[in-house]
């Protein structure tokens, strides 16, 4: 199995040589979030090198390639370390079962297509950027594992305009199920993080998620 994608190293190397100094190209291994990083072209445009982990927006990608069955996602925007806009596309690689075990991730640096849209707006009068991306939707390259899930649970819960430490049961309840619906909970070792930003135990994120599952066993069985 392994070399199924250490097949597409090589294809990391060709395609970084064609598409040139403002695209990026990444192969993760997606059975080792935290390390899922597995080659990176030349061109290193979102900070990002052997080993580094998944990133929020990649795991909503790798939740809804599970569930849909696509075979690629194209263009969305992702914003690496020092600003900078990316357009982001990814190929899921699959085995014989079909289960998703790889991500062929490319990164078009976007900063000289926006100057162009910049110059053009400006001599025609009329502007052409599109300002109705919303936050959520953009990719934080982020570091480490500790800031992808505390990046997740900060939108989360500013979304609900009430501090984690002001929150009800069902409240908390609530960003614990949108965090699970982002993939977020895939990653080793996160349940102690979400606890902390929640400013509650490990033991009852972990009752929380039981009673989701529960929830889920129990809707498969009405469907039945």
């Amino acid at each position: 199995m392994k070399d199924k994608l250490h097949r597409y190293k090589k294809l990391v190397s060709f395609l970084g040589d064609v598409m040139g100094e403002d695209a990026e190209i990444i192969l993760h291994d997606v059975r080792d979030l935290e390390n899922s990083v597995i080659a990176v072209s030349e061109t290193n445009l979102s900070g990002r090198k052997i080993g580094s982990p998944v990133t929020n927006l990649i795991l909503k990608m790798l939740i809804e390639g599970k569930k849909s069955n696509k075979s690629f996602i194209t263009n969305f925007e992702g914003e690496a370390q020092d600003g900078t806009v990316l357009r982001s596309s990814t190929y899921f690689i699959r085995d014989e079962n079909d289960e998703i075990i790889g991500m062929l991730c490319i990164n078009i640096n976007f900063k000289k297509m926006e100057e162009a849209i910049r110059y053009l707006s400006d001599f025609v009068g009329v502007d052409l950027r599109s300002d109705g991306k919303e936050e959520s939707n953009i990719d934080h390259l982020s570091p480490s594992i500790e800031d992808i899930a505390i990046s997740s649970i900060k939108d989360i819960v500013s979304s609900m305009n009430v501090p984690s430490e002001r929150m009800s049961q069902q409240e908390k309840l609530d960003v614990v199920n949108k965090l699970n619906d982002n993939g977020i909970f895939l990653l080793k070792g996160i349940v102690g993080i979400v606890a902390k930003e929640l400013k509650t135990s490990e033991a009852t994120i972990y009752r929380y998620l039981s009673k989701m599952k529960k929830n889920e066993l129990n809707i498969s069985f009405d469907a039945t």
